[in-house]
């Protein structure tokens, strides 16, 4: 099964595209914004869910410490 939540490479600016079951939640700057998009969408367990969990999310371009180009 394929992670639920994408994590984009970072655009010129450092923005990260977030995508949730296919859906766009926003372009993130941060860890912050990454747990406020999952918390918007309902996401279960939003505030301490593991970021480097491989069977929930995919990171490209880079994991969760990379947010720059």
């Amino acid at each position: 099964m394929d992670p639920r939540i994408v994590i984009h490479k970072p655009d010129a600016d450092g923005g990260r595209r977030v995508h949730y079951d296919g859906a766009i939640l926003g372009l993130a700057r941060s860890e912050l914004d990454l747990r406020e998009f999952l918390r918007r969408a309902e996401f279960p367990g939003w505030d301490d869910v593991d970021i480097e969990d491989p069977g929930m999310f995919r990171w490209e371009g880079g994991g969760p410490e990379t947010w720059e180009s």
